[in-house]
């Protein structure tokens, strides 16, 4: 019996130490194959989660439930190019960069324009759009340009480029969280004027039923880039690489054509990282 025992105890012993192997084995597998799997370190292997707008069409906005518009179509034929699905998520746009670059987001859609103050909290992809400002005013409304706007009353979205832009041209603004906001102060008439991205600025006037028009528009002075968290370089560089073959595959002109048709580009206007010969829409289609 004594003897019985001793081989069960040794038997234990025995399994217990190759299970203790196996366990440390095990780890060190799944510490490569994690790394292996997810080499753009995103919250969820093979995902990439946007936080986006839901209400500035066309560029970013819902639609039927789905999130849509340029850019958000735009990054999910980049994701894919990069073997990525996409997964949005909506968000107020004074919140985004810092929920990107806290890791909220693997990424943020929104129509971003590159600054120098912007870079300072996240990183930038290549400029994939330009854009225009806007300036909406109510019907009616004697304001015919940007230099007529000292003393008014300009509503704009915090944190935005056109926040920026009154905020130093010394307007004083009115700041709003979102896209909608502005749209009901000037149909309330509490604002004189919304500085808006143009695009967005000219589909809330078309939708507004006569009571919002269009009274003028400028170059914005820097593209728009997906923006990632600070140091992601690998991330970066993928979405770069997948849209430069998004733009050369013409899925870039078939997007420009779709979203805002007649909008001309500028002939210095180079998308992605200018290397690689643009399609026109025609060509692509």
């Amino acid at each position: 019996m004594r003897i019985r025992s001793a081989l069960t105890r040794a038997a234990a012993l025995g399994a217990a130490a190759v299970l203790a192997a196996t366990a440390l084995t095990a780890c060190g597998d799944d510490g490569g194959t994690s790394e292996a799997a997810n080499p753009y370190g995103l919250l969820q292997a093979g995902v990439l989660r946007a936080g986006t707008l839901t209400d500035a069409p066309p560029n970013v906005y819902l639609k039927d439930g789905k999130f849509t518009g340029f850019d958000n179509d735009l990054l999910t034929a980049v994701a894919a190019k990069a073997g990525l699905k996409v997964e949005f998520v909506g968000t107020d746009f004074s919140a985004l960069l810092s929920q990107v670059n806290n890791h909220k987001f693997d990424v943020g859609s929104s129509s971003i324009t590159i600054t120098e103050a912007r870079k300072k909290t996240v990183d930038f992809g290549n400029g994939y759009d330009f854009g225009y400002f806007g300036l909406d005013v109510p019907a009616g409304s004697p304001i015919t340009g940007f230099d007529q706007l000292a003393g008014k009353r300009v509503v704009v979205v915090q944190g935005t480029v056109q926040d920026d832009y009154a905020t130093r041209e010394n307007l004083n603004p009115v700041r709003v969280p979102d896209y909608n906001g502005a749209v009901n102060q000037l149909k309330a008439g509490t604002a004189d004027a919304w500085i808006a991205p143009a695009e967005i600025g000219d589909k809330s006037a078309a939708d507004s039923n006569g009571k919002i028009t269009v009274a003028a528009k400028q170059l914005s002075p820097a593209p728009t880039a997906y923006a990632v968290a600070k140091g992601n370089d690998k991330l970066r560089e993928a979405l770069n690489k997948a849209l430069d073959e998004v733009i050369a595959d013409g899925t870039w002109s078939k997007l420009q054509a779709q979203y805002y048709p007649g909008r001309p580009i500028p002939a210095d206007f180079k998308p992605g990282s200018g290397t690689v010969a643009v399609p026109s829409p025609s060509a692509a289609s």
